[in-house]
Formats: C-alpha cells, sequence, structure tokens
C-alpha cells in the first residue's frame, strides 16, 4: 500500500510518500511544498493546491492522509492553513484519491504508542521504523511521514474490521 502523508501549511506544507508491502516500510520520497511570505495568498494556496496534485499524479498513493487542524493561539495562523488544508482535500478529491484525516493525537499515539509524545520523539521512531539515517529536514516533512504511515495502519485495520472512526 502506497500512502501520501499531508501536514498541511501556507509557508510550508509537508508530505510524505511511505510505501508498505507485509511488515517492511519504506519512505520513497519526503520534503515540502514551499511559498514564501511576500507572495499573494491567493498564489500561495494554488502552489500547494497544484504542489499537491503533481504528488498525486507523480507517485499515484492508494490513499492521502492529511492532519486535522488543532487549536491554534494565532487566529489568522490557524485560519490560513484551514484554508491550505481546503485546498489539499480538493486535490485529492479531483483525484479521486481516498482522503483520510489524522489528529496529531492519533498520529502520536500510531507512531510512538503515547498520544502525549514530543514532536523528536516522533520523529526518531519514523527514522527508525523506516529506516532512515539522516536527519529529516524540515520537521513538517517528518509530520508527513508519520502521518502517512498512521494512514496505512488505519487503512489495514479498516480494511479488516471496517471503517475507523476514532
Amino acid at each position: 500500500m502506497r500512502a501520501l502523508g499531508i501536514d498541511p501549511g501556507t509557508g510550508r506544507c509537508g508530505f510524505g510518500v511511505v510505501d508498505k508491502a507485509g511488515q517492511k516500510i519504506v519512505p520513497v520520497n519526503y520534503g515540502v511544498i514551499e511559498t514564501f511570505k511576500d507572495q499573494d495568498m491567493l498564489e500561495r494556496l494554488y502552489i500547494v493546491y497544484s504542489g499537491v496534485r503533481e504528488l498525486i499524479r507523480t507517485y499515484k498513493p492508494d490513499v492521502m492522509g492529511v492532519e486535522t487542524l488543532y487549536f491554534n493561539t494565532n487566529i489568522t495562523t490557524g485560519i490560513t492553513v484551514a484554508q491550505a488544508r481546503g485546498v489539499i482535500l480538493l486535490a485529492g478529491y479531483e483525484e479521486k484519491v481516498p482522503v483520510r484525516d489524522c489528529t496529531p493525537l492519533q498520529v502520536k499515539q500510531q507512531v510512538v504508542g503515547y498520544g502525549r509524545a514530543e514532536k523528536r520523539q516522533v520523529i526518531e521512531m519514523i527514522k527508525q521504523l523506516m529506516g532512515i539515517t539522516k536527519k529529516i529536514d524540515p520537521d513538517d516533512a517528518a509530520d508527513a511521514l508519520a502521518i502517512a504511515l498512521t494512514t496505512i495502519y488505519r487503512m489495514e485495520h479498516e480494511n479488516v474490521f471496517g471503517r475507523y472512526d476514532t
């Protein structure tokens, strides 16, 4: 199974493509779709949208996992991330890829086994599980790999037990 994980953002939108065959987990590609503050917001959203569509067309994932938003103290940042998430969901819909939401709590629980794990713990576990020896930079890419992996496990659960709604 191949999953595309997305960590939504307008400045940096993390992506991670992961394959799982049997017990083997392999990172195919990861990185960020980057925009710049001096660009108009519509242009930035278009860059994210078209970047995600290109990732889907290039890697042909079986499923796409997108992190849900969590409460953010900066409402302006929360709104722009929500806008980015909207265009990401649209790209998945248009490309006919099943989309699954993942909360940060679910990702931490799945990858580390503890829903309140720190970011560095998630990154280290992702590196271990996927045999990555170098630093994953930026963290948005590591988050996206974790989202992709969580999405694969959730899809496997769905295939065996039916809909996975927790």
